[in-house]
């Protein structure tokens, strides 16, 4: 059986965190992105397809390869944070499933099927990027996940001659709170869930 996790952790992973804007001048050590990844690739996905795949802008030089396709309002804290991870989805990704899923002949199941293989990428990818943001929080860093890019210009500088297609952006690191917004409105429990 699970045990619940205290308060405490809870805070760390929810209650407390924050979507970071401006960042401590902290390396994120590359181990630490590998342990990262070990942990987000444990997460469950359908057939565990896992077609997510990560690119972490930490160099000066990829950070500025990737500025031109940012927002106005993204470039700056971009700039700043320590690493800039793009979450993209990897269309191929049922050419692993007899690795992955090797029980069950799933390849099958999505080959010469372009709709089914793209809507399967984007689902499971994106709650990939949601493990992303949970087990950075737990390892200690801070998050800033962002969707104001050009996807087209960050696949073709960062994906070229792949079958990749970035999904989201997300700054991690370690978060400068004193620059941050109080929290924003939520919904409660009744405006968007039911008990049936």
């Amino acid at each position: 059986m699970t045990d619940r996790l205290s308060d405490d952790s809870l805070a760390q992973l929810f209650h407390d965190a924050r979507t970071q804007n401006a960042w401590q001048d902290r390396d994120v050590p590359d181990h630490v992105l590998h342990e990262l990844v070990s942990l987000v690739l444990l997460g469950p996905t359908s057939a565990n397809c896992s077609p997510a795949r990560f690119v972490f802008v930490k160099s000066r030089e990829a950070k500025e390869r990737l500025k031109p396709f940012l927002s106005d309002g993204n470039k700056e804290k971009t700039m700043q944070a320590p690493v800039c991870v793009i979450l993209g989805n990897d269309l191929d990704f049922h050419e692993h499933l007899p690795t992955l899923f090797p029980h069950t002949d799933a390849k099958s199941w999505f080959t010469g099927k372009p709709e089914k293989i793209a809507q399967t990428a984007f689902r499971n990818g994106t709650l990939q990027g949601g493990y992303l943001i949970m087990a950075a929080r737990s390892l200690g860093l801070d998050c800033g996940p962002m969707s104001g890019f050009d996807p087209a210009g960050v696949d073709a500088t960062f994906f070229a001659s792949t079958n990749v297609q970035s999904n989201f952006l997300c700054n991690i690191g370690y978060g400068d709170s004193s620059a941050l917004f109080p929290r924003s409105p939520r919904f409660d429990f009744d405006q968007v869930a039911q008990i049936l």
